[in-house]
């Protein structure tokens, strides 16, 4: 739900830099500028085969199958295994029944009391949420991120990626749920409307114009609800079936990019998800990326 004070906090966050903590799957990699993103993660593809790439681990291989609908993200993961960036990585959040995460750079060298999830390679990637193509089934391989009121535009992470455990669900769960995804939606379509009228919103902020404010916030909001009404989030079947046989975790579904799966070691995930846990939810025993490689 969008409250009245809805735009004077996003003015707020507009114009302050803001540090956000890891929710849901999103990283708290720092902000920064598109231009930073080299274009040497180009990578060749063949395009009539989705590549993969192996990730040997301390407990066992997963092999990742990469998406070529969501090239930049294709294109950066293999460019950073090639490069070893995630030999000797950790996977330093892991919560049961949901995700494991990895990709944070720090964390190759982290003391068992540091603080990770804020580490990234210099740069953030455009989002491609292919939805509902791509959703948070079982193994699914997606990229994490910052929050959606310091990224309304739900860049990813450089280089931090969860993969998908999740819970199965009952039919009726899924009611809830579809309308958890339509508030998501609405609040997605409201946020990137909000970030466009930026220096607007500022000043009339400055100006004390709370008048201004709630006028625009109205006409922000019917524009949402027509887009919104133009293109609904709704579960299709190919998302029910999935999520009331092998689960996922659909509270995530049109926020995150995903743009990849398991489709070998999902087992070895499973041990991974059932490790002990500390503070931050990082595994009381290190859980280490050996080795990426393309194959």
């Amino acid at each position: 739900m969008l409250n009245r004070h809805y735009l004077l906090s996003l003015a707020l966050v507009l114009v302050t830099t803001v540090a956000c903590s890891m929710k849901n799957g999103s990283s708290a990699n720092a902000a920064t500028n598109a231009a930073q993103q080299s274009s040497s993660t180009t990578a060749t593809v063949n395009d009539n085969k989705n590549p993969r790439v192996k990730l040997e681990t301390s407990m066992g291989d997963i092999v990742v199958e990469l998406y070529n609908d969501t090239p930049k993200h294709r294109d950066n993961f293999l460019k950073l295994a090639r490069e070893g960036f995630y030999d000797g990585l950790l996977f330093h959040r892991v919560i049961k029944d949901f995700m494991i995460q990895g990709g944070d750079p720090e964390s190759k060298t982290a003391t068992p009391d540091t603080q990770l999830g804020g580490g990234d390679p210099g740069y953030t990637i455009e989002a491609e949420i292919i939805y509902p193509t791509h959703f948070h089934k079982r193994g699914a391989l997606a990229a994490a991120r910052t929050g959606d009121q310091v990224n309304p535009e739900r860049r990813s992470s450089g280089s931090q990626f969860y993969i998908v455990t999740g819970n199965v669900y009952q039919q009726g769960q899924l009611a809830g749920l579809q309308q958890q995804l339509e508030g998501a939606a609405k609040q997605a379509i409201f946020n990137r409307m909000a970030s466009e009228h930026r220096a607007e919103i500022q000043q009339m902020y400055q100006s004390g114009d709370q008048a201004g404010l709630d006028a625009l916030q109205q006409q922000l909001i019917a524009a949402m609800e027509a887009e919104y009404a133009a293109h609904p989030a709704s579960l299709t079947q190919e998302q029910i079936a999935a999520y009331t046989t092998v689960g996922g975790a659909p509270h995530l579904d049109n926020q995150y990019t995903v743009y990849g799966e398991v489709v070998e070691g999902m087992e070895v995930v499973d041990k991974i998800q059932n490790v002990a846990t500390g503070r931050a939810d990082r595994p009381v025993n290190d859980v280490r990326i050996i080795k990426a490689t393309v194959l």
